[in-house]
């Protein structure tokens, strides 16, 4: 590992390139916080990617294409023009900023944050941490207003759902024992299926949108998420390990048929169920 005098070096490296990439490149040059959006989501996702697989090598490199965005928008934020797409820079309010700025910005909210670190507060376990984080934030100038106010609407629902549910388990909104939560979640698949009977005894075609079916399948998954969380599960972790592991085996069920010659469309169910089960002994 590198001592702390190098990785310092290192990060003013970084800030340097990025200096120079701005002056002197055309496309660096060109980009705007709303050019650049889209790239910092996608690349998030890339290094929630590479954690799935527990690539090493691969969650370094994301990494750093992660802290390359979080540094580009700190030098956008220091320059005197107005850095957002389709702005004329004119007579618009602005606040100027730099990595300077979002670093101790960062340390103050940590060292606020962590009472029972740099201040007076106890707390002896991670879920005692979460109940305190949860009175500080309201308590923070500029901060949450609300239990929930500082979920942000475009997390992907998954995400999102876990999160509504952790925050006001915080405060004290849940379940006494938590296997009393598998009550909720067969009661709310029995809601779903009677809604979904409803429906064939109604012959609603399948093209229709049943609003009330929807509702229902959402609750399904809210409980189902809720339960993930009282057993220590994050669902969207444990979606993905299913998805890798599904198209893994579907990979393997493509490649036999490939070797026989054959196009996936040409087999039966019962052919590829029989791949499918092979797949499962190999992994």
């Amino acid at each position: 590992m590198h001592s702390r005098e190098e990785q310092l070096a290192a990060f003013n490296r970084l800030l340097d390139i990025m200096d120079d990439l701005r002056e002197k490149c055309p496309w660096d040059r060109k980009q705007t916080f709303d050019s650049l959006r889209q790239n910092t989501i996608e690349e998030t996702y890339e290094l929630a990617t590479a954690i799935s697989r527990r690539d090493m090598n691969e969650i370094s490199k994301e990494l750093g294409d992660v802290l390359l965005h979080v540094v580009f928008y700190a030098k956008m934020g220091s320059e005197e023009k107005w850095n957002f797409s389709g702005s004329s820079g004119e007579d618009e309010p602005r606040d100027s900023f730099d990595i300077a700025d979002v670093c101790n910005r960062l340390c103050d909210k940590l060292i606020f944050r962590h009472p029972h670190v740099y201040g007076e507060a106890a707390a002896q376990n991670a879920e005692e941490v979460s109940q305190l984080w949860e009175q500080v934030k309201l308590k923070e100038k500029g901060g949450n207003k609300t239990v929930l106010g500082g979920i942000p609407d475009s997390l992907p629902s998954l995400v999102k759902a876990y999160r509504i549910q952790d925050k006001v388990a915080n405060v004290g909104f849940d379940w006494e024992k938590r296997e009393d939560v598998w009550a909720k979640v067969k009661e709310e698949i029995a809601e779903f299926e009677a809604e979904m009977r409803k429906c064939e005894n109604d012959q609603i075609n399948d093209q229709m949108v049943n609003d009330q079916m929807v509702n229902e399948f959402g609750d399904v998954l809210f409980s189902l998420i809720n339960a993930a969380r009282l057993y220590k599960i994050r669902p969207d972790n444990a979606l993905e390990r299913t998805n890798l592991k599904f198209i893994k085996r579907f990979n393997y069920i493509e490649a036999k048929a490939k070797e026989q010659g054959r196009e996936l469309k040409d087999m039966t169910l019962a052919e590829m169920d029989a791949l499918w089960n092979e797949a499962k002994t190999m992994n």
